[in-house]
C-alpha cells in the first residue's frame, strides 16, 4: 500500500505537469494593421508600382493576422474550454462522497490548474441527466460520472460525446457507455479482502460455519464485482451462505429491514456477516445488537463510524480505498483529455462496448491493528476516531 504522503507528491508532480501542458498562449494581434493600410493608400498616390506592392504586403500581413487567430481558435478548442464537470451520487449511501471526494477532486483540479464543477445528483437518475445537460450546455469539455445504474449512464455520456466532450467513468464503470477512461480501484480485490476477511474475522477454521451476505446495489456494477471477489474467496472454505440478498440503491435503512429478516429466517444462528460496505454493516450491527447477538460483520470505505465500529469491536473490518489517488487520478485524465491526450493508464477493462483504459488504485484490508494506516494518512480526524475511545486507540497504535 502506498503511503499517502508519497501518493500526494507523486499525484501533485504528475498534475503540475499537466497543468503546464494545458496552458494556451497569450493572445496577440496585429495592432499596426490600420496603420500599415493607411500608408499604403498613402503611398498609392505617389506610385502604381509602390501601390502595388505595398498592396501585397497588406495581403500577406492580413493573411498573418489570419492564421494567428485561426491558431489561437484552435488551441482553445483543442483545451476543450478548460472546464471539467464532475456529478457524484448521492450523499446518503456513504459519507465519502461530499466528505472526501468533493474536497479532494477541488484540491487536484485547483493544483492542475483546470476550472471544476461539482454536483451532486442526490440519487436521482433524472437529476443526474438534468445536471449533465446543463454542464454540457456550459462548456465543459470532460464530463465525469459516477452512475447510479449503466443504462441512465450510458445514455448521459452518448449526449455527451455527441456534443464532443470527453466522458470518465469515476468509481463506476458504466456497462454499455462510452467512456473514454475509467478510473477507480480494483474491486473485485475489494470484494477478495472482504471475503478472506470474514474468514480470519472468524478464526480462520470456518467449516460449517453460517453467515449471511448483504450486497451493495443491484444496479451497481461495483457491487457486482464485490460480491465476485468474495464469493470466490470463501467458495472453498466450507462456509455455508444461509441468506442472502441485494439492498436497492445501497439504501442503509433498508438494508437493515433486509438483514433483520434474514436474520430471522436463519433463527438467529449465524457467525458471521458478510456486508458489502460500512453503513449496510452498522445498520446489521444495530440488529444484531437489538436481538442481543455479536459476530464479525465486514465493510468497505474506512469510514469514520465504521473505523470507530471496529475499534469498539462490533465491526471486524473494513477495506480503506485512499480516495485522494482516485480523485487526482480522474482529474488528471480530465487535464489531459482537456489538453487532447491520452492520459497515462496502467491498465484496461471491458465496458461491453470494448476495453477502455483504466486507471487502477489501491486497497488495503484494516483490522484493528491496521486502523492506524488511514489516521496516520489524515483519512479520518483522529480526534473524532478517539473520543471515547482514548484507549482503544492506543492498543490499536493510532497517534493521539
Amino acid at each position: 500500500m502506498k503511503k499517502m504522503t508519497r501518493t500526494v507528491v507523486v499525484m501533485a508532480g504528475a498534475l503540475s505537469l499537466v497543468a503546464s501542458a494545458c496552458g494556451s498562449d497569450d493572445d496577440s494581434g496585429s495592432s499596426d494593421s490600420e496603420t500599415e493600410t493607411e500608408g499604403s493608400e498613402a503611398a498609392a498616390d505617389d506610385s502604381g508600382d509602390e501601390a502595388a506592392t505595398d498592396d501585397t504586403a497588406a495581403a500577406d500581413d492580413a493573411e498573418g493576422d489570419d492564421a494567428a487567430a485561426d491558431e489561437e481558435g484552435g488551441d482553445e478548442a483543442a483545451a476543450g474550454g478548460g472546464k471539467a464537470g464532475f456529478i457524484l451520487p448521492d450523499s446518503a449511501s456513504s459519507v465519502r462522497w461530499e466528505s472526501f471526494d468533493r474536497p479532494l477532486i477541488e484540491q487536484a483540479c485547483a493544483d492542475a490548474g483546470i476550472e471544476c464543477v461539482i454536483q451532486n445528483a442526490e440519487g436521482d437518475k433524472n437529476e443526474m441527466a438534468t445536471i449533465a445537460d446543463q454542464m454540457i450546455a456550459e462548456g465543459v469539455g470532460v464530463l465525469a460520472i459516477v452512475n447510479l445504474d449503466s443504462e441512465s449512464g450510458a445514455a448521459i455520456q452518448e449526449k455527451a460525446a455527441a456534443a464532443g466532450v470527453a466522458n470518465i467513468d469515476y468509481d463506476r464503470l458504466t456497462l454499455g457507455g462510452s467512456a473514454d477512461v475509467y478510473v477507480s480501484f480494483d474491486n473485485v480485490a475489494v470484494g477478495t479482502a472482504q471475503g478472506e476477511g470474514i474468514i480470519e474475522c472468524m478464526g480462520g477454521d470456518v467449516e460449517g460455519k453460517k453467515i449471511i451476505q448483504l450486497h451493495g446495489s443491484p444496479t451497481d456494477n461495483n457491487a457486482t464485482l464485490f460480491k465476485q471477489g468474495y464469493q470466490d474467496a470463501i467458495a472453498d472454505s466450507g462456509i455455508e451462505t444461509v441468506g442472502e440478498e441485494a439492498v436497492p440503491d445501497w439504501d442503509n435503512a433498508q438494508g437493515g429491514v433486509i438483514f433483520e429478516q434474514l436474520l430471522t429466517a436463519a433463527n438467529g444462528e449465524i457467525d458471521g456477516v458478510l456486508v458489502a460496505n460500512d453503513g449496510l454493516s452498522l445498520a446489521a450491527q444495530s440488529v444484531l445488537a437489538d436481538s442481543g447477538l455479536q459476530v464479525p460483520t465486514t465493510g468497505q470505505d474506512a469510514t469514520l463510524e465504521g473505523l470507530r465500529a471496529i475499534l469498539e469491536g462490533n465491526q471486524c473490518m473494513t477495506v480503506y480505498k485512499p480516495v485522494i489517488e482516485e480523485a487526482t487520478g480522474a482529474v488528471t485524465a480530465a487535464a489531459a483529455l482537456l489538453a487532447g491526450e491520452a492520459p497515462d493508464t496502467d491498465a484496461t477493462i471491458d465496458n461491453e462496448n470494448g476495453e477502455i483504459p483504466y486507471i487502477q488504485a489501491e486497497v488495503q484490508p484494516i483490522f484493528f491493528d491496521d486502523v492506524k494506516i488511514p489516521a496516520a494518512d489524515g483519512f479520518v480526524d483522529v480526534a473524532e476516531l478517539c473520543a471515547g475511545l482514548e484507549d482503544a486507540c492506543t492498543e490499536a497504535g493510532v497517534e493521539q
